[in-house]
């Protein structure tokens, strides 16, 4: 790997090179020891933040096996605050006639844990829940006991799960039903009927205005989810018919999720305004507009229109919204709506992180230059000369014949005219040649000069396998699913220069349990990550921002179940662990896949038997392989 750097490397150095300042605000940054540093109540705290590397240290020590899922309760509690302070502010800056009113959409991560931190340390904003389905109705019907919170339905419902959003209006609740399609009108229509309570509506808009990216289809025409205008006056017409147009209080939308600009905040919001304004006409009382989803977070760090960044602030965010909304409806003398937001993603990103170590590396490092060469193939001979005559005004060219001269070669050891020592030979030596053109190439592209993208695109093939103890399918499946690209890093080691370009692997016997994919130090995508070489020691990597989805999306892909996690807290002059959740075994995943413990280690105690009696094994071996057995059924299904 070329030198980063020809002058001592500097916390500055990996601070640049990580990104962290960027993606890491206010939350991770690097100490004076060279560690990452973990801040949960953001920058402002007094107090020095948590050693990140220490306290895996202290957690291992304490008999907690990597993986681990570290989650920082706090940070939920710090992006609530942030958010509401922001529309506040919003709110008092524009003398906004209402209040916000934000609901965590449960889809995003349901675990206990953290739905109720939401639930604890929301209860002073009035902070809601959103559920997609039954199941997560449940959840948030048992929970969410805040006064004025909402509880918002989205998602497809069938007569049960209105029958119990209508019912929960009994506890006190606020369930406000959002209609997805128009048959779901009729079937509350009847539930209502049948229960004699008046239902909470509201209707979700397909807006013409749409995101950005990944997820910009979320919205218009073809949108999964709502309803066109046609729909909607429809949905008015049948609850004028009914009686029960009072019913009808809240308009929802959604344009996607990671939205990077907040222009198209603004677009949406406004073109929603007029279809409230609109509904407000016709005859609904209305009171509630849900803005939905969309506030970005920024995985790159380099506060831009990436689709993976965000070139704007939560502040920027909510004068938008708070100023559109107010502006748009001021001049119809309409009273301006509740609003509602329901995001997700900013809100769950920053409060967990990954570590892993590795295990193994299948080092790209050139192959020593022969003195004297042992074979006098023609083709051999030409790529040792190449390698001497290689020059940085021709790299674009010495590559391209390197390639010819290592195709020509493998044409003629399938011919049978080389040796497989002489294979062996071309390899080395075509390696050598393409790690020194790399290198050459990297220092023009350091120097400003222009350099052909497939030269730069050797790093990868030059690149060193690392070999992490995690499973990308359980605990980052959208890397592999959609391409989602997070800050991963050293935790430790950030005092020294990163010498190894890498890519990760991880322990699933799939091609594609690697990831490829990172943020380079210029906020661009690249193929490798630099990372240190271990030299024997344990190397511990985090990954960042993925507190989002990846829990609940991840799957058993060679039966690696769900990591050990903790909740961490801080406290003065530390941290306390405030809980522990183990990890699966292997018996407990077997189990989801109909597999029952007790029957396997009987039908192998079987086999023993019959080997026993046949003389194939002895019976210390017996024995032996069946503890193994029973003690690995208990195992974690991550590696010792």
């Amino acid at each position: 790997m070329p030198t980063l750097t020809r002058s001592p490397w500097t916390l500055r150095d990996s601070e640049k090179l990580y990104r962290i300042s960027g993606w890491g605000d206010p939350y991770f940054r690097i100490n004076a020891a060279g560690h990452v540093e973990v801040t949960p109540q953001g920058m402002q705290q007094q107090e020095p933040g948590i050693d990140l590397y220490q306290l895996v240290t202290d957690l291992v020590a304490r008999g907690l096996q990597l993986p681990l899922l570290i989650r920082f309760p706090e940070i939920v509690a710090d992006r609530i605050g942030r958010i509401c302070g922001s529309f506040q502010q919003a709110i008092e800056r524009f003398g906004y006639p209402n209040v916000y009113r934000g609901v965590y959409p449960v889809k995003v991560n349901q675990q206990r844990h953290l739905v109720e931190e939401v639930v604890n340390h929301g209860r002073a904003y009035h902070f809601g829940l959103e559920a997609g389905s039954k199941p997560e109705l449940l959840i948030a019907l048992a929970l969410l006991d805040t006064p004025e919170a909402l509880l918002v339905c989205n998602g497809y419902k069938d007569r049960d799960f209105i029958e119990t959003a209508l019912l929960a209006q009994r506890l006190g609740r606020t369930p406000i039903i959002v209609l997805e399609r128009l048959q779901e009108l009729e079937l509350v229509l009847e539930a209502a009927d049948k229960l004699g309570i008046d239902p909470i509506l509201g209707v979700r808009a397909k807006l013409s205005a749409q995101g950005i990216g990944r997820w910009g289809t979320s919205a218009g025409d073809r949108a999964k989810f709502g309803l066109t205008a046609t729909d909607i006056l429809q949905v008015v017409e049948r609850l004028r018919k009914a009686g029960k147009l009072h019913c009808l209080r809240l308009l929802h939308y959604h344009i996607g999720s990671q939205i990077s600009m907040v222009s198209v905040h603004g677009r949406a919001v406004r073109e929603a305004s007029q279809i409230y304004i609109e509904l407000v006409k016709l005859g609904a009382p209305m009171g509630y507009l849900d803005i939905g989803g969309g506030l970005g977070i920024d995985y790159d760090g380099s506060q831009s229109t990436n689709h993976s960044s965000q070139s704007y602030s939560l502040e920027d965010y909510a004068a938008t919204v708070v100023q559109t909304v107010l502006t748009t409806l001021e001049p119809h003398g309409i009273q301006p709506p509740i609003l509602v937001t329901e995001s997700g993603r900013a809100l769950m990103s920053h409060q967990s992180v990954l570590v892993f170590d590795v295990q193994d590396i299948n080092a790209a490092s050139p192959y020593p230059m022969p003195t004297q060469l042992t074979s006098d193939a023609e083709v051999i001979q030409k790529l040792n000369q190449l390698y001497y005559e290689i020059q940085p005004d021709s790299l674009t060219a010495d590559y391209r014949r390197c390639q010819e001269l290592k195709d020509a070669a493998l044409r003629q050891f399938t011919e049978g005219s080389l040796s497989l020592q002489e294979r062996a030979q071309v390899e080395r030596l075509f390696w050598n040649c393409s790690d020194k053109i790399c290198t050459l190439a990297y220092e023009q592209h350091q120097a400003g000069h222009p350099v052909s993208v497939d030269l730069l695109d050797l790093d990868e093939m030059l690149a060193s396998i690392y070999y992490g103890n995690f499973s990308l399918f359980q605990s980052l499946p959208d890397s592999w699913a959609i391409d989602q690209v997070f800050p991963i890093m050293p935790i430790h080691r950030l005092d020294q220069e990163p010498r190894q370009w890498a890519t990760l692997a991880d322990l699933t016997c799939d091609s594609d349990g690697k990831i490829n994919r990172f943020f380079g130090d210029d906020g661009q995508i690249t193929s490798v990550l630099p990372l240190h070489d271990p030299d024997g020691e344990p190397y511990l990597l985090g990954v960042f921002l993925g507190g989002a989805y990846q829990e609940i999306l991840g799957d058993l892909h060679n039966l690696f179940g769900d990591t050990n996690a903790v909740h961490i807290r801080s406290r003065p002059g530390g941290y306390r662990v405030s809980q522990v959740i183990k990890g699966d075994t292997i018996s407990e995943v077997l189990s989801w896949v109909q597999y029952n413990s007790e029957d396997l280690a009987e039908t192998l105690h079987h086999a023993t038997e019959a080997a026993l009696q046949q003389g194939q094994i002895s019976l210390s071996e017996a024995r032996s392989l069946q503890r193994h057995f029973e003690d690995n059924l208990r195992a974690y299904t991550y590696l010792h």
